[in-house]
């Protein structure tokens, strides 16, 4: 038995191990099977991949091909504009006629659409022969005239109250481009915005600020050993003297470029040219600025201040008019300090001021155009907590004053040693031509300010909306970051993308201005920040005709000079004025010019001058995107 039964067992194992041959061959191919799925499943999902990436690839090729139709298409704008401009001969009277005609309005609208807009038209061309393909078509194109306005006085270009000093046409365009690439797939973009042309009368009798300048130097002799720093400088500019290049790098100038002297210098390495020209070579190296705007030499000299009594008049009457020195007895008639005590008759050493009166009954109430402070003083500016307010901390000594002007409630609140003062009224600015006031501040410091500064480096220190100058008798430091709390152009900092820099951002406009200027000093760098980076938003004059009552000080050669350590990038958004170029002893200067400032804009009771009479006019072109989107369905 036990016989047969080891036998069963046998036959049984061996009869099982038969029914489980096969087994390995079909999990092989169960498994082969699975590897297969899987493989068609990653080529499919890698060729989807594929698919997309090219998609998008054409996609975004079309896109940038449809918003590079639509930057030269507002180029092409400003030429056209420039052709008609240069058909007004002598004989011109703005007065009278728009400078351009319904018909040259018609005639930019009829050429865009029938030179761009006929078909798809290549980008690789030139040095982009050999980049990615696109193509791009202007299907839609309008030009269209909105309003004039006078410059200097108030009523129409029809019928202004006295005569003026130009006129701002302002004209609407609207583009709309498509754009192609490898594929089939097409992007729209739209761009709407306004071209500004601005006629200046060149009579003789009509005030020009200087904030109008992205660059402005007086004093400039040729080949007197320095040059410009390379780089691109964008605003007006014009001096007084010649202007020096240099071979160390390229020089790019966006607007226009003038001189009162007859030649310019080209500095090689131990050598100087003087060339009426817009070039020079020597050895093998040439020295050949971009000039976008043109290069103008022999102009007539544009005439200095002749003095900053007007800013300090500012404080006291709003007006600024008055170019006679205020005296003790005017200053002890008009300010008052914070425990109401009216400015010393013999006059003081030091000491905040406002312009403020006290009724019968306790009520202060603000009559006149800013703070006046007596002495040497540190000035810190910030925006306050409310989006109307602006707050000034000025440091005497020991003593610290803050003053909060906040223009939405109307009020002026006046703070020092515990004792505060509320005053009813905000300082203002009265146009002498219509006496319409508006809010603006000038701050006017009877001595040197020692520290002018933000809050600390990258915070905001000008509120939206804050229209402000600060002056001195003595010379001003900055020593950090004085920046806008909205930057109204583009930056490297903000750049749109396919915008150059200093365009106007639309919305970011809220008027909000600040001047800073000395007329017997200097504009000294002194920067005490970590990184060793300054911004100053701010159009910066330190400028008086030596001639005059002012530049005593320093015998009219005031600038922009640094005092302290070295400057890594030096940021300034606005423009530099000055009488001389002194050392900023900066790594990398950018100067990116306001372009509000050249449409009948600019700090208050900033400083101007009256322009040479040549007869005849002046046209200026700008150019600002408001809107700005993409119409492609699918996007």
């Amino acid at each position: 038995m036990q016989r047969s039964i080891v036998y069963s067992s046998r036959n049984r194992r061996r009869c099982r191990n038969q029914h489980q041959r096969g087994i390995a061959l079909l999990t092989a191919l169960v498994l082969l099977l699975l590897l297969t799925g899987l493989s068609l499943a990653m080529v499919t999902s890698v060729r989807s991949d594929l698919l997309i990436n090219g998609y998008y690839r054409d996609f975004r090729g079309s896109f940038y091909a449809a918003d590079s139709g639509l930057n030269i298409a507002r180029q092409e704008i400003l030429n056209q504009i420039g052709v008609d401009l240069a058909t007004l001969g002598p004989s011109y009277n703005p007065a009278t006629t728009a400078p351009l005609s319904n018909a040259e309005d018609v005639a930019i609208q009829n050429y865009l659409t029938n030179t761009y807009g006929q078909s798809y038209i290549s980008l690789n061309q030139g040095n982009a022969s050999g980049s990615w393909p696109a193509k791009y078509k202007v299907t839609s194109a309008t030009f269209t005239f909105v309003q004039c306005t006078p410059i200097g006085t108030t009523g129409t270009c029809a019928a202004p109250t006295t005569p003026p000093c130009g006129y701002d046409y302002i004209y609407k365009y609207s583009l709309t481009a498509s754009g192609q690439s490898r594929g089939s797939q097409a992007a729209s973009l739209l761009d709407n915005g306004n071209v500004f042309v601005k006629v200046s009368n060149k009579n003789g009798s009509c005030p020009v600020t200087f904030a109008a300048w992205g660059m402005f130097i007086d004093s400039y002799n040729i080949c007197d050993g320095t040059y410009l720093v390379p780089g691109t400088i964008s605003g007006p500019v014009f001096t007084n003297g010649s202007w020096n290049f240099g071979s160390t790098g390229q020089y790019i100038f966006t607007d226009s470029v003038g001189s009162a002297g007859t030649q310019a210098g080209y500095q090689f390495n131990g050598s100087c040219d003087q060339v009426a020209g817009t070039s020079d070579q020597k050895g093998g190296t040439t020295i050949a600025p971009t000039f976008q705007n043109g290069f103008s030499l022999n102009q007539p000299k544009i005439p200095l201040p002749k003095n900053s009594y007007n800013q300090e008049r500012a404080v006291l009457d709003s007006l600024g008019t008055d170019n006679n020195q205020p005296s003790k007895s005017d200053l002890n008639n008009k300010l008052m300090d914070v425990n109401k005590t009216a400015y010393p008759k013999n006059g003081s050493s030091s000491g905040v001021y406002l312009p403020y009166s006290v009724d019968s009954t306790g009520i202060a109430t603000f009559k006149g155009g800013g703070i006046y402070i007596e002495g040497n003083a540190q000035v810190t500016l910030s925006p306050g907590l409310t989006s109307t307010s602006q707050v000034y901390t000025i440091v005497q000594g020991g003593t610290t004053t803050t003053i909060t002007i906040d223009t939405g409630t109307n009020t002026t609140l006046l703070s020092s040693g515990g004792t505060t003062v509320p005053i009813v009224g905000t300082p203002q600015l009265i146009d002498p031509n219509s006496a319409v006031s508006s809010p603006a501040t000038m701050l006017y410091v009877n001595g040197n300010i020692t520290s002018l500064s933000g809050p600390g480096q990258g915070l905001p220190a000008i509120q939206d909306g804050t229209q402000l100058t600060v002056t001195a008798a003595g010379d001003v430091t900055v020593t950090g970051d004085i920046l806008y709390k909205t930057e109204p152009v583009t930056t490297t900092q903000n750049q749109i993308p396919n915008t150059p820099a200093d365009t106007l951002i639309p919305g970011n406009d809220t008027k909000q201005a600040l001047g800073i200027f000395t007329a017997t000093g200097d504009i000294q760098l002194k920067n005490g920040q970590q990184n060793g980076n300054l911004e100053i938003d701010a159009s910066i004059a330190s400028i008086c005709d030596p001639s005059g009552d002012c530049g005593k000080a320093n015998g009219g050669n005031g600038g922009i000079v640094n005092v302290g350590d070295p400057i890594n990038t030096l940021t300034i958004v606005g423009g530099r004025i000055q009488n001389k170029i002194k050392n900023i002893n900066t790594t990398t200067r950018n100067i990116f010019f306001d372009r509000r400032f050249s449409q009948n804009f600019a700090p208050p009771w900033f400083p101007t001058t009256t322009l040479p009479n040549t007869g005849g006019t002046t046209f200026q072109t700008s150019i600002s995107r408001t809107d700005w989107a993409n119409q492609t369905s699918y996007y």
